[in-house]
């Protein structure tokens, strides 16, 4: 090769001179170099997440539809009819928690799952709603009407009525009896005819002295409001005897409209020293507030036996009532008819006939014994026939002789 020729190297190419290094500026220098890039993602990662993704969407997604249909069908459950076939009651009694009603309710079965009448009821917000009671259930009740029941507070009401004529033993006989009731009876029984003859509502549970408490206040306030109404010239000295005779007239007769003539017969007697001579006191003086059994006639010999009762025997008033008067004989007393009526005897109908004159009595009281004679007559035929006989009326005899 010539001498002039120019090295190249091993390869035959020709050696590249080095590349001058240019200096650089001050503002070059200053100007901050490009970072270095993020790594790439790689594809299977990037897989990874959107599957990942998917899941947790997919996931969220059928919760909500298994939710939506839980909700729907418990709805569905809470709404619809319950498993009870007959009409039942349902007691609460207080301080019961939630879930403890729900519970019952199941094993008593009306409902048909606790769980589902627990989440309702929450649902609704009234889980702290429900109020103690005794709850009438309707037969096929929802869980949603037994919810909307035991937050009414419309405990079933039970009654206990004291029928006018009772004696106070009799009336408590009564109070002692009634399964609604709780408690003791009190210790010694109240005057004879303090107790109102009425009908008392209360809910389970209520106390026998709390019966007690009111029948009495009741009476007490009835009795002063009627006693301040009275005509002033009666025979009657205090409130007690007022009650005392209202009870009498009780005693002789059931019928309203002649309970304020008897009421008379009975003022007009008062008056004028006569001796009352009411059949219902012999009862009274002879067997007290047991009262007399239904079997026991009054005999000839019980007009004439000595009580303090017996006001055929006794002048004035006997020293108590003998009976709870109702409001109507108390009325009849305090307003009684303006007549000179002073006797009475039974008509055979259930009501009585009345007379100012002894003489006119007396023709009353015959014309009834032949009524009775007559009713005895057809009785025994009817039973010498095997037949029944057909009576118009009571068999009271004469109160006031």
């Amino acid at each position: 090769m010539s001498g002039n020729s120019v090295n190249q190297g091993e390869f035959g190419q020709r050696a590249m001179p080095p590349k001058p290094i240019i200096p650089k500026s001050a503002s070059d220098a200053l100007r901050p170099e490009a970072g270095t890039p993020p790594p790439q993602r790689s594809r299977a990662a990037r897989s990874q997440l959107v599957v990942f993704l998917n899941f947790v969407v997919s996931a969220i997604v059928l919760a909500m539809i298994g939710g939506g249909l839980i909700l729907y069908f418990g709805k569905l459950s809470f709404e619809g009819e319950g498993p009870s076939e007959t009409a039942s009651t349902f007691l609460l009694k207080p301080n019961t928690g939630f879930l403890d009603i729900a519970q019952q309710l199941e094993r008593q079965g009306l409902i048909s799952d606790a769980r589902i009448f627990q989440v309702g009821v929450r649902m609704y917000g009234h889980d702290g709603d429900m109020k103690a009671g005794e709850y009438e259930i309707k037969p096929r009740a929802s869980m949603h009407e037994i919810m909307e029941i035991l937050r009414s507070g419309k405990s079933v009401m039970y009654s206990l009525t004291i029928p006018e004529g009772l004696t106070v033993e009799q009336a408590f006989q009564r109070i002692a009896t009634h399964e609604a009731l709780t408690g003791n009876m009190p210790a010694t029984l109240p005057p004879e005819g303090s107790l109102i003859a009425e009908t008392q509502r209360f809910t389970r549970g209520a106390t026998r002295q709390q019966i007690v408490d009111k029948l009495l206040a009741d009476q007490k306030k009835l009795v002063e409001a009627v006693w301040e109404r009275r005509l002033n010239d009666l025979p009657l000295s205090s409130v007690d005897e007022f009650v005392t005779l209202a009870s009498i007239v009780e005693k002789e007769t059931g019928k309203g409209d002649e309970r304020s003539r008897v009421a008379a017969v009975f003022i007009n007697r008062l008056k004028k020293g006569m001796r009352l001579q009411s059949d219902p006191t012999i009862i009274y003086g002879i067997f007290g507030g047991k009262g007399k059994p239904s079997d026991r006639p009054i005999y000839q010999s019980d007009i004439q036996k000595l009580t303090p009762y017996n006001t055929y025997v006794i002048d004035g008033l006997p020293p108590t009532p003998i009976a709870v008067p109702g409001r109507a004989s108390l009325e009849a007393v305090a307003n009684p008819s303006r007549t000179n009526d002073l006797y009475f005897v039974a008509d055979g109908t259930g009501g009585h006939v009345f007379a100012e004159t002894l003489d006119e009595h007396n023709e009353n009281v015959a014309r009834y014994r032949a009524f009775e004679k007559k009713q005895a007559e057809e009785a025994a035929k009817a039973a010498a026939s095997g037949g029944a006989a057909e009576t118009t009326g009571g068999t009271k005899t004469d109160a006031a002789n």
